[in-house]
């Protein structure tokens, strides 16, 4: 029954936003587009958000309920936000997978796309302050906590140690893009090469 709401919801949306379409493609929307849009998905989202609450199993309706939301405010409040409205859009997205992963620990797995979104959500937001390289640092280092946090995911097996991997080999690219800030990868190239070479030299003096 609890699993029909959640059909009957979302046909509800579905009929509400091909009406709309309709509307709008008939001129009938002219100046109150973005009200009527808001609204729609603002009350979509909620419809979703509510098949969860009243059955915690039906984890995926987090999923489009925040998505929902996040899109409302993003037509909402985009203009005013700039860059921000985008990157608020992704984090409410990122948010519901963490939900997910706080309702049901054994989905751990959801951790990945939530921090991943988050990163993207960052770099989006910090792209008018970072630029190139410095940005795509970030957005590394976001997902090397990302998979730090997954190592420390307790299963029945133990914690999933594995993750450490990814999550270093991820946290060195970010230091190395974020190095290159004020020109310091140039001087780090540098200093690498000054003491690869000495160490050559020292090695032979060695054996000799």
């Amino acid at each position: 029954m609890k699993q029909d709401r959640g059909y009957f919801a979302l046909g509800l949306l579905l009929v509400a936003l091909g009406v709309v379409f309709l509307l709008q493609n008939f001129g009938l929307l002219s100046g109150i587009a973005n009200l009527v849009w808001v609204t729609l998905f603002g009350l979509g989202g909620l419809a979703f958000l509510w098949v969860f609450i009243t059955n915690n199993e039906q984890w995926w309706a987090l999923i489009p309920g925040f998505t929902l939301l996040g899109l409302a405010g993003l037509i909402g409040f985009g203009g005013r936000l700039g860059e921000w409205g985008a990157a608020l859009f992704l984090a409410a997205i990122g948010l519901s997978f963490w939900l997910i992963y706080a309702v049901r620990r054994d989905f751990w797995w959801a951790i990945i796309p939530g921090g991943a979104l988050f990163s993207v959500a960052l770099l989006v937001a910090l792209s008018d302050v970072m630029k190139g390289e410095a940005a795509v640092g970030v957005f590394f280092l976001g997902l090397a906590a990302t998979f730090g946090l997954v190592s420390q995911v307790s299963t029945p097996e133990g914690k999933m140690k594995w993750a450490l991997i990814p999550a270093a080999v991820l946290a060195i690219m970010g230091f190395l893009f974020l190095l290159t800030l004020g020109g310091l990868m140039n001087y780090v190239w540098a200093v690498a090469l000054i003491l690869g070479g000495a160490f050559l030299i020292l090695r032979t003096l060695a054996r000799r």
